[in-house]
C-alpha cells in the first residue's frame, strides 16, 4: 500500500489506539495535548514517508514517535509537574523511564475505559456518540458533520463543550466499580446502538461511511463483551442484533446505491458467517434473569435471516414485538409491529393499529400504511405514498416512493 493510502487507513486503525493510552495517562483534562501528540505523530509520518519511503514497519514506527514525543513533553512542559511529580518521586525514575505502555492489553485497557468517560451522563447523548466517533473510532470533524448531516463548524464547537463539560465534571478515566458498571453499561450500550442505527439507516449518501459506523459500534461493542467485568447478557444481545442487521448489509441497496427492500433483497448477499455469529451471541446473552430490549430485538433479527413466509415465523415476530412494546415503548417498534401484525393475521387488522399511532408527518407510517392498503384499496395506497414522499429525506426513500407510486399509476391505466 502507498503512502498516501495508508497513512488514512492508519490513521483510523491507530489514532484511537494511541489517544486513548494518552489520555489515561494524562487526565482527561489534558485531551487537547493527547490530541496534539497524536497528530504531530500522524503529520511527520506523512513528511517523513514521503521523503524517505515506508518504513519496514509502520505501525511500530508511529507508536516510538508517538512515545519519545510524549516523553519530550513530560520532560519539557511544566503543566504536568505536579501530575508527574509525585510517580516520578515515588518510582525513584526519571522522565525518560516512564512507561508509555502501547501493549494490545493497555490499549485495549485505555479504549474500554474510555468509553465509560465518553459515555458519562453529564453530556448529551448526541455529544456522546460524537466523540465516541471522534476519540474511540478516530473519524474528523468532516467525516462526522456528514454522518449527522451537519456541518463541520457546529460538529466541531459540540465535540468541544462535550470535552470541556467532561473536564469541568473531573470525569476520570477508568471502569466503574462492579456495583455501578449494569447502571453506567445502560448509556454505554444506548451510544454503542444509537452509532450503529446512525450507520445502518444513516441519511448520509457516503455508502463507505455508513458501513464505517456500523463497523465501529460493532468493534466498541465487542471490547465490552470480551472483557470480564462488561460481558453481561445485554452486551451480546446487542452484539447479536448488530451482527443480523450487519449480515444484509450487501443486499440492502442496489448499484446505484437505492435501497432494496428485505422481501426483495437476495438472500444469496446475505452473510452467513455473521448470522452465525449472531446466533452465538444471542445464545450467549441467553444467561442471567434480565431480558433487554436487546435480547427482544435480536430475536426478531433472527427471526428475519430466514425469509421463509410462514405463520410461524410472523407468530414469533408479533409476540416478540408484543413483550418489547412492554419493556420500552416507541413509536417506531409499534409501527413495526403493525407490519408483522399484517403478516400474522390480516392487512385489515393491521390497518385499524397503525392509524391509531397517526404519525401523520413519518414517511414510514405511510409508506407502512401504503403497503397495507396495497391490496385493498389502491386510491389510498396512492395517497399514502405521495404522502410518504413529501416527507421523506433521503434520494434513496424518494426514488423508491416515485417507482412505487409510478407501479400504481400504471396499473390503474
Amino acid at each position: 500500500m502507498h503512502e498516501q493510502e495508508l497513512i488514512p487507513h492508519l490513521f483510523r486503525t491507530e489514532y484511537r489506539k494511541i489517544i486513548s493510552v494518552l489520555v489515561k495517562l494524562f487526565g482527561i483534562e489534558h485531551i487537547e495535548i493527547a490530541e496534539d501528540i497524536v497528530s504531530d505523530t500522524f503529520l511527520q509520518a506523512a513528511e517523513t514517508w514521503g521523503q524517505k519511503g515506508l518504513p519496514q514497519n509502520p505501525t511500530a514506527w508511529l507508536y516510538t514517535v508517538s512515545k519519545n514525543k510524549t516523553k519530550d513533553l513530560l520532560k519539557h512542559n511544566a503543566i504536568f509537574n505536579k501530575k508527574i511529580a509525585v510517580e516520578i518521586k515515588h518510582t525513584q525514575a526519571s522522565f525518560e523511564e516512564i512507561e508509555i505502555d502501547l501493549s494490545n492489553k493497555n490499549i485495549n485497557d485505555s479504549q474500554l475505559q474510555m468509553i465509560f468517560a465518553i459515555c458519562h451522563p453529564c453530556i448529551t447523548t448526541e455529544s456522546q456518540i460524537g466523540l465516541a466517533l471522534n476519540i474511540l473510532c478516530g473519524f474528523g470533524a468532516e467525516e462526522i458533520a456528514d454522518a449527522f448531516l451537519s456541518n463541520r463548524e457546529s460538529i466541531y464547537k459540540r465535540l468541544q463543550r462535550a470535552k470541556e463539560k467532561l473536564k469541568t465534571e473531573k470525569i476520570n478515566i477508568e471502569l466503574p466499580i462492579e456495583s455501578e458498571i449494569n447502571n453506567r453499561l445502560e448509556t454505554v450500550l444506548t451510544t454503542m446502538y444509537l452509532l450503529f442505527n446512525e450507520g445502518y439507516y444513516s441519511e448520509s449518501q457516503n455508502v463507505t461511511l455508513r458501513k464505517d459506523l456500523c463497523l465501529e459500534a460493532m468493534r466498541l461493542t465487542l471490547l465490552l463483551s470480551e472483557n470480564e467485568g462488561t460481558n453481561i447478557p445485554q452486551v451480546n444481545a446487542l452484539l447479536s442484533l448488530m451482527c443480523f442487521h450487519a449480515s444484509r448489509f450487501e443486499a440492502r441497496l442496489n448499484q446505484n446505491g437505492e435501497i432494496i427492500l428485505y422481501e426483495d433483497q437476495d438472500e444469496k448477499l446475505w452473510s452467513r458467517e455473521l448470522i452465525e455469529k449472531g446466533e452465538y451471541y444471542l445464545n450467549k446473552a441467553s444467561s442471567g434473569n434480565k431480558l433487554s430490549k436487546y435480547h427482544l430485538e435480536a430475536a426478531i433479527a433472527f427471526w428475519h435471516t430466514n425469509k421463509t413466509d410462514t405463520k410461524e415465523k410472523w407468530e414469533n415476530i408479533l409476540q416478540l414485538y408484543n413483550k418489547l412494546l412492554v419493556l420500552e415503548y416507541s413509536p417506531v417498534a409499534a409501527l413495526n409491529r403493525t407490519y408483522g401484525l399484517s403478516k400474522a393475521n390480516s392487512s385489515e387488522e393491521a390497518i385499524i393499529e397503525a392509524e391509531k399511532l397517526g404519525l401523520k408527518e413519518n414517511h414510514l407510517y405511510h409508506s407502512l400504511l401504503a403497503e397495507l392498503y396495497k391490496t385493498i384499496d389502491t386510491v389510498k395506497a396512492l395517497e399514502h405514498l405521495k404522502t410518504a414522499l413529501k416527507f421523506s429525506k433521503t434520494t434513496s426513500d424518494k426514488i423508491l416512493l416515485r417507482k412505487k407510486i409510478k407501479l400504481i399509476e400504471e396499473k390503474k391505466k
